[in-house]
């Protein structure tokens, strides 16, 4: 079993909370780096919630 398996069997019934916390995250991440990297850290936000099997863009606040 992978990692991968392994953390999505843990956080089954807790997706909303484990989407929160990628996008704290990548919140943190963006501060840290004054946004010079929000494209890619957006990309990765996206590619976590895809593997956690949200929908993209679901649940997201729209962009200013």
């Amino acid at each position: 079993m992978s990692v991968l398996d392994k953390l999505k069997q843990m956080l089954k019934g807790h997706e909303d909370q484990a989407s929160q916390g990628i996008d704290k995250a990548g919140d943190f991440v963006d501060g840290k780096t004054q946004g010079k990297y929000s494209g890619q850290v957006d990309m990765a936000q996206e590619k976590l919630k895809e593997q956690l099997g949200e929908e993209p863009g679901h649940n997201q606040p729209p962009r200013q």
